[in-house]
């Protein structure tokens, strides 16, 4: 069976809106049932499937997902929104700039797009609305700043590509950093911009934050102390050796559990059993689409679907300009129409043969296409957190999409600088 009718049937499966997950299975067994001379059967696929979800660097991502319902359970961005409101709430865009801030710690603590959407986004955004913003803007600013979440480390996607290319996952995540910093600080412009150009409310916003500094700055810290300590615990785990991701996210949750339940008491003991179930329920269907891309991918390199890839990459086109940037509006591309976790794991074993051809780093060119995905958070069709901001607000997904173009040319901005200047990513390796 040709390639391109097996990516053919893939996709009329996504358009009839058939689960990811299933419809992977479907192009995995259509191969084998419709050409004989193909060798690889249903028990190959489903050893494949089990072989995929047998793996150590896995286990991090339903940890770090249930750490981050967890703090978000517990208030913990709550505590941590307030300490930059404290010092950023009187500058001109400070509250804008301290919800991306926020993101960016609540990021360090998920490692979930969505997931830091949904948490700061919960609280954030009411907060913005009182003091005069524009709904749709503070909506907006929200679900562009919560892809933050996917850059700076822990970073799920970032565990997947490391699992579908064999490179370090500790590497990608100081890769990371550096940045996750940058676009933040892209966000941020953009918000001081917009604030000067429609103007904000000061009286609102002077009264919002003299109620902090009436508590006073170490109060304000005191407070807040354990929530800012959380990412300095998983991170410092990490990078100094004392636990590889996996056991770092682990950490995360008892670490999470035990201020939520004891510190700030955001949550009791009767809570443990909903977060557990929402936290089963948010990865299980990750999981089934982790096993079904793992058979998909197997099936793609016995079709010799990533030579074919990168001969015709190679062949036709011969500066690395171009071909970083056809890769690029690829990426893009995919990430429009198709959710991060599938498309890393798919297109990862396709696109390495390029990328090694054109001697890219692999560190950065996870980098690279995690930001492709992330700018796919934002955009329709798919764009996860357009819907989750949509649902914290009752904004239509469309007018948070229009409202956030400006937010998205930054983070193409951005994009850019990380595939023509490897010294970003690669700095703190």
């Amino acid at each position: 069976m040709p390639v391109a009718v097996v990516f053919l049937i893939f996709v009329i499966g996504l358009i009839i809106a058939i689960p990811v997950s299933i419809a992977l299975g479907i192009a995995s067994v259509l191969p084998g049932l419709f050409d004989p001379s193909f060798t690889v059967g249903a028990k190959y696929l489903i050893r494949a499937m089990f072989g995929g979800l047998d793996s150590f660097p896995l286990l991090a991502v339903p940890m770090f997902v249930l750490s981050g319902i967890i703090m978000a359970k517990g208030g913990i961005s709550r505590k941590i929104f307030d300490v930059f409101v404290y010092f950023l709430g009187n500058l001109t865009a400070g509250m804008p700039c301290a919800v991306i801030v926020t993101c960016l710690f609540y990021g360090a603590i998920s490692g979930s797009a969505p997931a830091t959407v949904a948490a700061v986004g919960s609280m954030t955004i009411p907060v913005l609305c009182r003091l005069g913003y524009d709904k749709i803007f503070a909506t907006s600013i929200v679900a562009v700043a919560g892809g933050l979440g996917v850059i700076i480390p822990p970073s799920i996607p970032f565990i997947m590509f490391g699992m579908a290319s064999g490179a370090s996952v500790s590497d990608l995540f100081l890769a990371g950093i550096i940045p996750g910093l940058i676009i933040g600080g892209l966000l941020m412009v953009y918000a001081i911009y917009h604030c000067r150009r429609y103007g904000e409310d000061k009286e609102k916003i002077r009264a919002e934050v003299a109620s902090l500094h009436e508590k006073g700055l170490v109060n304000v810290l005191k407070e807040s102390f354990f929530a800012l300590l959380s990412p300095v615990i998983i991170l410092g785990c990490i990078y100094s050796g004392v636990a590889s991701p996996t056991e770092a996210a682990v950490i995360s949750v008892f670490y999470a559990l035990i201020v939520s339940l004891f510190i700030y008491k955001g949550m009791k003991i009767s809570d443990i059993w909903n977060v557990l179930v929402e936290g089963i329920k948010t990865f299980t269907p990750i999981l089934f689409i982790l096993a079904a891309s793992t058979a998909f991918s197997r099936v793609l390199t016995l079709m010799q679907v990533p030579q074919a890839v990168s001969t015709f990459i190679l062949d036709n086109f011969s500066n690395k300009i171009v071909i970083l940037l056809v890769i690029n509006l690829f990426l893009l591309l995919v990430g429009m129409v198709m959710d991060t976790t599938p498309a890393i794991l798919i297109l990862t074993p396709i696109l390495m043969p390029v990328i090694a051809g054109i001697g890219m780093n692999p560190i950065q060119f996870g980098v690279v296409m995690v930001v492709n995905l992330a700018i796919g958070f934002v955009t329709p069709p798919i764009g996860v957190n357009l819907f989750v901001a949509s649902a914290l607000t009752d904004v239509p997904v469309m007018e948070i999409a229009r409202k956030a173009m400006p937010m998205i040319g930054f983070f193409l901005l951005a994009l850019l600088l990380f595939t023509f200047v490897p010294q970003i990513s690669l700095l703190l390796l």
